[in-house]
């Protein structure tokens, strides 16, 4: 009785396959691979090629657009010079790889202050990469609101040494939760 009567396989739960930020000449921003179909880091580089090359003449930049490649699922769409891509097997539900890719593109767009290119995500690595771990774990989907990926990522990323003037307001609430917590612990 341990089970309460839930019995789902591994199986029902979407699973993403990775999730690319490409440049606008396919090379890579940043990526992150939960599946083991491509084993080596030649066969990533090569499917990145191949996907760029089939989908970089689209017109991807208002909506996302689906296709399928290589029998996986590829939701993408291009802002500025950035190729944002999430790819999931032929059987999952495009509708929630298309919510996992929206939430990836606002959430950047939320951190990198709606200057979302190359430039600005390069200089921002850190919190991008922040966002892809928010978002999938393992393949599997944790979150897909911007709003709470972004609040999660400013919380981790944020210097407590910072000064307040340098911090956004949320990370200036967080700052000073920590310290009332601190005082009223000692």
């Amino acid at each position: 009785m341990g089970d309460f009567g839930f019995s789902y396989a591994l199986d029902s739960f979407p699973v993403v396959k990775n999730i690319l930020l490409l440049d606008s000449e396919g090379k890579r921003v940043a990526v992150k691979y939960y599946s083991d179909d491509w084993p080596t880091n030649t066969a990533k580089l090569a499917f990145e090629k191949s996907l760029f090359a089939k989908t970089m003449k689209s017109n991807a930049r208002t909506e996302a657009e689906i296709t399928m490649f290589d029998s996986n699922i590829v939701i993408y769409k291009f802002v500025q010079d950035l190729h944002f891509y999430v790819t999931g097997g032929e059987d999952e539900n495009e509708l929630i790889l298309a919510a996992v890719l929206q939430g990836f593109f606002d959430s950047v767009s939320l951190l990198l202050r709606s200057n979302v290119d190359k430039r600005e995500a390069l200089e921002n690595l850190d919190l991008i990469f922040l966002c892809l771990d928010e978002i999938v774990e393992r393949g599997m989907i944790l979150e897909t609101d911007a709003n709470v990926i972004a609040g999660k990522v400013a919380v981790n990323s944020m210097d407590p040494t910072a000064p307040l003037s340098e911090q956004t307001i949320g990370q200036a609430l967080a700052t000073a939760r920590e310290h009332l917590t601190r005082t009223l612990f000692q």
